[in-house]
């Protein structure tokens, strides 16, 4: 005799909390994050002639790029920072950033069609992105440390401290933050296609906003607060301070960037969370 009680391995039901993680789905599901982290890696370099190699000439490009201009040319400051190691660290910190938030901002529209025909958990997807800059950040930060050996080799001196056990943090900071304003852009862009351009062009300018290419301490002191402002300018700061004891040190600025990297990433999860429930019918 059969029970007429149906029994399901999986049962999915709404969302009732905007700012819900179920840590435990994602883990179940582990298998499909590391299917995804892999087509996102192939999709990137298939058919390219170098492949992820790529990873390590557009930032040595960029590099060289700025050193002629605004090492040789404009004679910007480095602060005391051998100038390879500053431009390769503030576009190397630069391009994880922008790539996790440009990526994540995308993750609706460019999955639309996928979401709308089977269930997994929507924030797969971010996952998988911001793994694959995680990724990029490793192999480019392999190669920076070649040019730092080789200033240590040349009798360039550093101030190494404790403040180096501090670097992964930075990391972290920047992976919350570009998240946040990436799965926050995600939900508005499934209303608003338009925005998708304005991140392009927001990016281009808030790099010029942030001390990739020039130190905070050559900022006139009356414009220096607004571009502290930047959340992400206190981070690439403390990055290199910890890394070679030069450069500035604003523990209150770091702070308050490390408040706005939380905030946003609670913001943009609820606003992720809220939009991924009825976002196929507006897409």
């Amino acid at each position: 005799m059969t029970s007429d009680k149906e029994t399901w391995d999986v049962v999915i039901t709404p969302k009732r909390m905007w700012l819900g993680l179920n840590l435990k789905e994602l883990r179940q599901y582990k298998d499909l994050i590391a299917l995804m982290i892999r087509r996102e890696f192939v999709s990137v370099y298939k058919q390219t002639i170098f492949g992820p190699l790529w990873f390590v000439f557009q930032p040595l490009m960029s590099t060289f790029l700025y050193m002629f201009v605004f090492g040789n040319i404009a004679q910007m400051g480095t602060d005391e920072i051998p100038q390879a190691l500053f431009y390769f660290s503030g576009t190397m910190l630069w391009t994880f950033f922008a790539t996790t938030l440009q990526k994540c901002s995308d993750t609706f529209i460019n999955n639309a069609g996928l979401f709308g025909k089977v269930y997994f958990p929507r924030l797969t997807m971010p996952i998988a992105y911001v793994t694959n800059a995680f990724f990029t950040l490793l192999i480019q930060f392999a190669v920076m440390l070649v040019f730092y050996v080789y200033y240590l080799a040349n009798g360039v001196q550093f101030s190494l401290s404790w403040w180096i056990l501090t670097a992964p943090i930075y990391i972290l900071q920047l992976a919350l933050l570009g998240t946040g304003f990436g799965i926050m852009i995600s939900a508005l862009t499934t209303k608003y296609h338009d925005l998708r351009n304005l991140v392009s062009f927001g990016l281009s300018i808030l790099m010029y906003a942030t001390p990739v290419v020039y130190p905070i301490s050559s900022i006139p002191m009356r414009w220096k607060a607004l571009f502290q402002f930047n959340p992400v300018a206190p981070v690439i700061e403390m990055f290199r301070y910890s890394l070679f004891g030069k450069g500035s040190c604003n523990l209150k600025m770091w702070a308050y960037s490390l408040i706005v990297s939380v905030v946003v990433f609670l913001l943009g999860l609820m606003t992720f969370n809220h939009n991924e429930q009825t976002f196929v019918d507006v897409v």
